[in-house]
């Protein structure tokens, strides 16, 4: 019974994203709530719950509020003009070179294999780009979901974390035999961004223009901007994100202290401060009001057992004689599976109970480890309505999460089984 209410509960909130009848915010908090109460849970279970869910995202929350705050900031000193006016004059307002340059500073900037500071990052330097040369920004969202997919394997990433950590097991052993797949992958969405190039350059042809980012800008962007702070602000900026990859202070307290520095150096005024709090308060309130509502969605799926469940009857559907195609249907599955699981609910409530299946099955259990990241919270995390980084990333890049989610989403599968197909062939899984 909770098995079933707990993929209603999936299946419904998808539905009323994807088709637009709710908003995301409003699905988040009163699908789980109602089926909470079908499942016979009580207002204060239910509440406790809620708690327990809002806690766990908190930290994640304070982040992204200030980290949104402090690109923000950047952003209007006018940090990445140089960035922009280079890559567009470099492009020469050719979509094709402008989706693949996304695609491979992504890549480049997700080698420190977080989400977060990779959509902050890319997503400030290209969106007024886009914006510039009317690409499709769905194209933009798409493309870094895609790019951060197969280099979200690396160890240091979260999701490999857990893996090992659950498999009880070390690096050399999940990551080496994943490295011919990553390849894969990545040569996967370097034809698709090739692709989707072509079609925006077919739609929107090679515009010759002269364009010069410091005169597209209006007076108030003008006033705000602090080019004798350029230096300043460009250290100050790599300083955080060194301080961020080498974890000598934790995320949250990191980006609090930086955006408040970032506000005071550049602008000391108080007016000036309440202006930059008043522009980006919209877009602060957005983003982390839908983290906390996501901590809630989490919180009563995991507090009643409903993940449990859900993991346990997919478990049950396999039948014994094809119980060697256990490794490949994690694999294939694993894409999708971030749409129903957290990464703390699939891989230290799911991948167990799957691994122990394999090993009853005289299946290495690493396999099942393997296999899984290569979708799930991997190339699955931009997609997936369960993680607080999806929300930045289609809130930077001005989209509808269901329009995200049904662009994207065949194309981020098509990662998994073409990273699928590579394992096999190199015996990271077996059939």
């Amino acid at each position: 019974m909770l098995a079933l209410l707990g993929f209603l509960t999936i299946a419904v909130f998808l539905i009323l994203i994807m088709t637009k009848r709710v908003s995301v915010i409003t699905a988040l908090v009163l699908v789980p709530l109602l089926f909470g109460f079908l499942a016979g849970f009580g207002v204060k279970e239910l509440g406790e719950m809620m708690l327990a869910g809002i806690k766990q995202v908190a930290p994640t929350g304070i982040l992204l509020m200030f980290a949104v705050l402090y690109f923000a900031t950047m952003l209007d000193v006018g940090l990445f003009d140089p960035v922009i006016a280079f890559i567009i004059k470099s492009v020469k307002g050719d979509p094709l070179k402008v989706i693949l340059g996304t695609a491979i500073l992504t890549m480049i900037v997700h080698l420190d294999g977080d989400g977060t500071a990779t959509f902050m990052i890319v997503l400030s330097a290209f969106l007024p780009i886009y914006k510039q040369l009317n690409i499709n920004r769905l194209v933009l969202s798409g493309i870094v979901a895609l790019s951060v997919g197969p280099m979200h394997l690396v160890p240091w990433s979260g999701t490999s974390a857990r893996a090992v950590s659950t498999l009880k097991t070390d690096v050399p052993h999940i990551f080496n035999p994943n490295i011919p797949a990553i390849i894969g992958g990545v040569c996967w969405v370097l034809f698709v961004a090739y692709w989707f190039g072509k079609k925006e350059r077919k739609r929107l042809g090679i515009l010759d223009f002269d364009y010069n980012h410091g005169e597209s800008l209006n007076e108030t962007q003008k006033s705000l901007r602090r080019p004798k702070l350029l230096w300043l602000n460009a250290l100050m900026t790599l300083a955080l994100i060194v301080a961020l990859m080498k974890g000598w202070v934790p995320a949250p307290a990191l980006f609090v202290v930086a955006s408040m520095l970032a506000l005071m150096i550049n602008y000391p005024k108080l007016p000036d401060q309440q202006k930059i709090l008043r522009g980006h308060g919209n877009n602060i309130f957005m983003v982390s009001s839908m983290i906390f509502a996501a901590g809630i969605f989490s919180g009563i799926l995991t507090g009643s057992k409903m993940i449990e469940a859900m993991a346990t009857a997919l478990v049950s559907l396999i039948p014994q004689q094809h119980a060697g195609l256990l490794p490949t249907l994690t694999a294939l599955t694993s894409m999708p599976a971030s749409m129903l699981f957290t990464p703390d609910a699939y891989y230290f409530g799911v991948v167990p109970i799957l691994s122990q299946t394999a090993t009853q099955f005289g299946i290495d259990p690493l396999e099942i480890g393997r296999a899984a990241l290569l979708g799930q919270m991997t190339v699955g995390f931009p997609i997936s309505p369960l993680t607080a980084s999806t929300f930045l990333l289609v809130g930077l890049s001005e989209v509808d999460l269901g329009d995200h989610q049904r662009f994207i989403f065949k194309w981020a599968w098509g990662t998994t089984i073409v990273m699928t197909i590579v394992a096999l062939l190199t015996g990271s899984i077996h059939i």
